[in-house]
């Protein structure tokens, strides 16, 4: 199983459904009224030759407290990196981590404290688009830069700030490499697509036929179906329907395993399929859909151990001796907070300050940076328009990498798949 992160990150707990973001966003805001306002956009007023602090809100309870815990370790991977490579400027980095218990607003109030009271010079982001986006709102109040990796849904980039920066494949570039070989290799061809209505999938889909449809792929069917659906006979009927030779899902495991069976019923048989989650469950996927049935079937993902990409061999490597486990146990959390390091760093390092206008100025002036995800180079949103996620595909019964050509050493892409039931 590959350890990706999965459209679950940017969700909202069943505690916190999208009609009260209101309540605890106004609630942010009025105590940023009577907060103090006057932080400096340079950070820490401290020693010079002291340790630059970086200050993260981490989930270490609550329903992103797995996920939490393996971003702080990613930050605390690559702050010993760091450290063991001279620190930034020359002086040693230090990490403050306040636990936010996956709340919209303890996060607020941590990013706050961590501001104007710790004086951090820095601060990275927190787990989820869920956290992402008010930490974002409270950084940028105080004109401070927020890097982060794991809050990449539209709604992070929408609120037009221009300081906040996700290193990592966006929502809306989950799917691109995948869309640029189809476009690269095949003839413009009907392309029928389905989304459950989460806030990554449905952007994760719409950004691949955004690139399609501009490059004369046109959209035999667009279906889209709210979490709260138990029945997907309807929408594989009208995929099938279509008789398109692409199909292009924006699934969890649970909806994209039933979509593939009930197009099995209907006995129809698209050349290409990707599914943006559900394949990469390894066992789980096969028991679903049947062994001879994963022949040729994609995913997307940002991360695996085995990348080639800057650095990513000593990040599993100290990983490793930090915290033990299997190089295949490792979250793509741990990549991702590492990459905000890695960028933050080499920022850092050009613009030889701590100053977080001149970071933001560097960050917005079109430079390219490298990371254990691969290139990165911000939109004037914030997203990474350079991310290269790879694409996985089912062969033989393993998930290999197939895309994207010339990074690793990625297997031949089939590019019709095998019929239902059967073996190349």
């Amino acid at each position: 199983m590959l350890n990706t992160r999965s459209a679950a990150a940017t969700r909202w707990p069943s505690a916190l459904k999208p009609g009260r973001a209101a309540g605890w966003l106004a609630a942010g805001m009025a105590t940023l009224l009577v907060a103090a306002c006057g932080a400096s956009s340079s950070g820490s007023s401290g020693s010079s030759s002291g340790p630059i602090t970086i200050g993260v809100s981490v989930s270490l309870s609550g329903d992103f407290s797995s996920d939490g815990l393996a971003t702080k370790q990613g930050y605390e991977t690559w702050a010993a990196f760091q450290n063991a490579h001279g620190g930034l400027l020359g002086r040693q980095v230090k990490l403050k981590f306040l636990s936010d218990g996956s709340s919209p607003t303890q996060v607020v109030t941590n990013y706050q404290k961590l501001i104007t009271l710790d004086h951090v010079d820095f601060v990275a982001g927190p787990y989820s688009t869920l956290l992402t986006k008010p930490a974002s709102v409270i950084a940028h109040r105080y004109n401070y830069v927020m890097l982060e990796g794991i809050g990449g849904g539209p709604s992070v980039f929408q609120q037009g700030l221009h300081s906040v920066y996700d290193v990592s494949a966006s929502a809306k570039y989950q799917l691109i490499t995948f869309a640029k070989w189809l476009a690269a290799t095949q003839k413009p061809v009907p392309v029928a697509y389905a989304s459950m209505t989460d806030p990554f999938l449905q952007p994760e889909v719409d950004g691949a036929r955004s690139y399609l449809t501009a490059h004369g792929f046109t959209s035999a069917v667009y279906k889209l179906y709210p979490v709260e659906t138990t029945d997907f006979t309807p929408i594989a009927s009208a995929i099938a329907a279509t008789k398109a030779p692409v199909v292009v899902l924006g699934t969890m495991p649970p909806d994209g395993y039933s979509i593939i069976q009930d197009l099995i019923q209907d006995h129809y048989n698209p050349k290409i399929l990707i599914e943006a989650a559900g394949p990469d469950q390894g066992a789980a996927f096969v028991k679903a859909v049947g062994a001879k049935n994963t022949q040729s079937i994609m995913v997307p993902n940002t991360w695996y151990p085995g990348s080639t990409f800057y650095q990513n061999s000593q990040m599993v490597a100290l990983y490793l001796k930090m915290f033990g486990g299997s190089a295949a146990n490792i979250s793509a959390d741990v990549a991702e907070a590492f990459s905000t390091g890695q960028v933050l760093a080499q920022a850092v390092s050009h613009i030889k300050s701590t100053s977080n206008a001149k970071l933001n100025a560097y960050l917005q002036s079109g430079a390219s940076f490298q990371s254990v995800q691969g290139p990165v180079q911000f939109a004037s949103d914030g997203e990474n328009k350079a991310a290269t996620p790879y694409v996985f595909q089912w062969q033989n019964g393993q998930l290999v990498d197939v895309l994207p050509v010339g990074v690793g050493q990625p297997k031949p892409i089939q590019v019709v798949k095998t019929p239902w039931g059967q073996t190349p």
